[in-house]
């Protein structure tokens, strides 16, 4: 058994300001930058141990990945595959809105320009199934929310509300374990 870990992002411009951000490239705010510095520092101090870091495309979480691979010494790498869900013309809405969250509750549906559940779920899906294949590495995922639930419904069972509803904090480390 092994683990791999996730971050997500620092804060943004638009978590601020309660959009949702998806593939839009919101930056991160001066707090996001650092949120990723004390992120480094705490998995330094925690003593777990990374070999890479694999990050979003996207620049709100690269700067965060970077921050974070300065502080712990470790090679950071893009990934094209832990791109952000596009919501589609929910992008720039507010994140609690009534039709956006009931929306997301249908993982077929691509939001009209955007990307299903479905979709990005089976990116993040072949991602992890890699990852579990190189048993000598421990990595670091930067990316996401949406990704966040992707990745945990890997690990988990989990409901339709339960997947929709799912998040984390920005730069919360969570580490999940292959069986």
């Amino acid at each position: 058994m092994h683990s791999v870990y996730f971050v997500r992002h620092g804060q943004t411009v638009w978590n601020v300001e309660n959009k949702i951000c998806g593939a839009t490239d919101s930056p991160l705010t001066e707090l996001g930058h650092k949120q990723a510095i004390e992120t480094g520092e705490n998995i330094l101090k925690s003593g777990i141990k990374i070999d890479q870091i694999l990050y979003s495309p996207l620049s709100r979480a690269k700067d965060t990945a970077l921050d974070i691979s300065e502080i712990i010494g470790v090679p950071a790498k893009e990934e094209d595959r832990l791109f952000e869900q596009r919501f589609g013309k929910w992008e720039g809405t507010p994140r609690n809105g009534a039709d956006f969250q009931a929306d997301k509750r249908n993982f077929v549906h691509s939001y009209e320009g955007g990307e299903s559940m479905l979709r990005l779920c089976q990116r993040i899906y072949n991602l992890l199934d890699e990852i579990k294949k190189d048993e000598d590495k421990t990595y670091l995922l930067v990316a996401h929310n949406g990704i966040a639930r992707a990745v945990n419904s890997y690990f988990s069972d989990m409901s339709n509300d339960e997947y929709a509803s799912f998040g984390v904090k920005n730069c919360e480390v969570r580490e999940f374990i292959f069986k």
